[in-house]
């Protein structure tokens, strides 16, 4: 009797042990999903940091012209530094006198971007044609590309990470395309065409996607 009672004592015990074993096994599991998140975090800010100042270095090389196919989404968080310092490139670049042209999709929010950058001097159009949906880049003098990738599948997802390709082939392609993507439009032509289609003023447009009325006006003519 004394023996099933220790023998039941000591299952018991084990059982115990193994419900204790398995409350830390599963309490480590979700710091270390916790921690694997973390690091994941941050190793997308530091590949979509290196990204930007791939294209700024990239930029400051150029001698004659500068083409760039781009998300042109509304910068957040750390990328407002980055996209002051890209349209401070723009400025400094088209005063020497490099050509620059971006494409960017047509989303009304994109026109807070595009007059950024037309501002500081660069030829800005809006399309729908399939390749500004699906590829970003930057083309520096017909010989360097800066390929930007998504973080994941969509036409609306934040580039994560870049590669700065030497190649005249490839530049000569990517820029072929862009030439001939359809129906390219100005960007006082997309903010006209955005006010038909929403019958939004251009107060409202102003406010909405933080640009200055005054210079919207004047834009606007």
């Amino acid at each position: 009797m004394s023996l099933e009672v220790g023998l039941l004592s000591l299952e018991s015990l084990l059982l115990i042990f193994t419900i204790i074993l398995l409350f830390y096994s599963i309490k480590e599991g979700k710091q270390r999903d916790k921690l694997i998140m973390e690091v994941g975090k941050a190793t997308r800010v530091l590949t979509r940091q290196e990204y930007f100042l791939s294209i700024i270095d990239s930029m400051m090389d150029a001698k004659e012209e500068i083409v760039g196919c781009i998300t042109g989404r509304p910068p957040t968080g750390d990328d407002r530094k980055m996209t002051r310092d890209i349209v401070d490139k723009i400025e400094r670049m088209t005063k020497k006198g490099v050509r620059i042209k971006y494409l960017m999709p047509k989303f009304p929010d994109r026109l807070h971007l595009g007059f950024e950058y037309m501002k500081a001097g660069a030829d800005v159009r809006y399309s729908s044609c399939l390749m500004v949906h699906n590829i970003r880049f930057i083309i520096i003098d017909d010989g360097i590309v800066v390929m930007g990738i998504p973080e994941s599948t969509g036409e609306r997802e934040a580039t994560k990470k870049g590669y700065r390709i030497p190649s005249e082939g490839l530049a000569m392609v990517l820029k072929n395309y862009f030439n001939t993507c359809e129906k390219q439009t100005s960007f006082k032509d997309y903010l006209q065409e955005v006010i038909d289609q929403t019958g939004a003023t251009l107060e409202h447009i102003a406010r909405e996607y933080q640009i200055d009325v005054k210079e919207l006006k004047r834009v606007a003519g």
